[in-house]
């Protein structure tokens, strides 16, 4: 591959179903943009995200562990106060401005606000976004939790430490504006550089100007607004895979494309008080849905793209997780991904080479939820598929190569895996409990 060491742009969309690109099977509308870095690259039919909601997902992706190990197990607060992800835990971003690369970060954060778990004290030379869980795309002003009555509404718009406003300007835009102009500084700094580019779309609240929305007028309501905001994001990747083209350096950069979890069914999605599931965003088939370890939940788009060095037009059914893209970069970046601490292994061989996933097996927990996959056997223990519902099934067992979709339950009729991969799935879960209560004891105590 050379010596000479790659540019690295990481694109994460938020609350983006596995069925909403037009590579991915989505047929109702079209994401060219996205879909051109998949033709171009290799796209992951089992891809995971090592979490079914927000900010253990990106602790993970940035951290190279799974949550428990990162120090983020749950979606953070989002007050000014809200602790998350420390300083004393390595991220890509620290790893490769340690080795000469600039780093930035534009878009949503939701790691922590107060100052140690701010994105400068974690790897980060730049941010341009929020620190929170959402914010309106328009006022950027935080309301989460405002029904509740436990949060007042919060401005969160920043560039750095300091807080900055662009009152009626839409964010998916402004990342897209800013993202674009960080590549060029960057590029013209003369160094390597690492880029986070972190949409918040299609996160709730379901905003989106009218000119995305004309796009789509044979859709219904709540599938309309989706998809134009999706479709303001593969526009975005238009704009920014385009201005690397411009500057003659997309050869030179690996652009890497995930959503961070499952879709949403939250009613809290139309912020209007009426309590109305949302349906606009879809499992492509699978089972599950956001804040669910089921398929539907954390199987997610996975996308890499390296003209001339990752084969073009690769699918690859190889199981992998977002963990593995910090060991992957890194590599890449001529570091040593030893002594990190890390969960997660390169996948250059996979990548480059047709080679096995390195996982013998994958680990999820949420809440009381467990899982593992083992080759093409998943077990689900206490498998929720909506938020605040009782499990489906305390055990249950399929085989994701001939049922996707986990329709049947296989517990039964093969006891002695269900058995095997019960003990080990419980054993995981046991070392995580003890590793958490040891590595991070407040954090700890306020999820008993």
């Amino acid at each position: 591959m050379g010596t000479k060491r790659p540019n690295f742009i990481i694109i994460m969309t938020d609350d983006q179903g596995y069925g909403d690109l037009s590579c991915m099977g989505n047929t109702d509308f079209r994401t060219p943009h996205i879909d051109r870095l998949a033709a171009e690259g290799a796209r992951f039919t089992d891809w995971y995200s090592n979490s079914p909601v927000c900010s253990p997902s990106r602790a993970s992706l940035l951290t190279g562990r799974y949550p428990g190990h990162a120090g983020v197990r749950a979606i953070l607060a989002g007050h000014r106060r809200a602790t998350g992800l420390t300083d004393q835990t390595p991220t890509i971003a620290s790893a490769v401005r340690d080795l000469g690369y600039r780093t930035a970060l534009v878009g949503k954060w939701h790691l922590g606000l107060q100052e140690a778990s701010r994105p400068n004290q974690n790897g980060f030379d730049y941010f341009y976004g929020f620190m929170a869980g959402c914010i309106d795309y328009y006022s950027h002003i935080f309301y989460w939790s405002m029904a509740d009555g436990r949060t007042d509404p919060t401005h969160d718009l920043w560039e750095n430490d300091r807080e900055i406003y662009s009152n009626g300007e839409y964010f998916t835009e402004m990342v897209t504006a800013r993202s674009v102009e960080k590549i060029r500084e960057m590029h013209e700094a003369g160094s390597p550089f690492l880029l986070y580019v972190a949409y918040n779309a299609p996160h709730y609240p379901m905003h989106a100007p009218r000119k995305y929305l004309d796009r789509f007028p044979h859709l219904p309501a709540d599938r309309r607004i989706m998809a134009a905001m999706l479709s303001a994001v593969d526009d975005g990747v238009g704009e920014i895979t385009a201005e690397l083209r411009r500057l003659g350096i997309q050869e030179d950069t690996v652009a890497f494309f995930q959503s961070d979890n499952g879709p949403s069914r939250e009613s809290r999605n139309w912020m209007d008080g009426c309590g109305v599931p949302y349906y606009g965003g879809q499992p492509g088939g699978l089972k599950g849905l956001k804040f669910s370890l089921f398929e539907g939940g954390i199987r997610v788009p996975g996308i890499f793209c390296w003209p001339g060095y990752i084969p073009a037009g690769q699918i690859i059914r190889e199981p992998c997780a977002a963990m593995d893209v910090f060991p992957t970069l890194l590599t890449l970046a001529g570091g040593d991904p030893a002594g990190y601490g890390l969960d997660g292994a390169s996948l250059l061989p996979v990548l480059t080479e047709g080679a096995r996933s390195p996982h013998r097996e994958l680990f999820w927990e949420m809440e009381q939820q467990t899982a593992i996959r083992q080759g093409r056997y998943k077990l689900v223990l206490q498998g929720q598929l909506v938020e605040t519902e009782p499990p489906q099934d305390p055990v249950f067992l399929s085989d994701l190569d001939e049922d996707p979709g986990e329709t049947r339950n296989l517990a039964s009729a093969m006891p002695e895996l269900t058995e095997e991969l019960t003990a080990r799935a419980l054993q995981w879960r046991s070392e995580l409990e003890a590793y958490w209560k040891e590595h991070f004891p407040a954090a700890a105590r306020s999820l008993t």
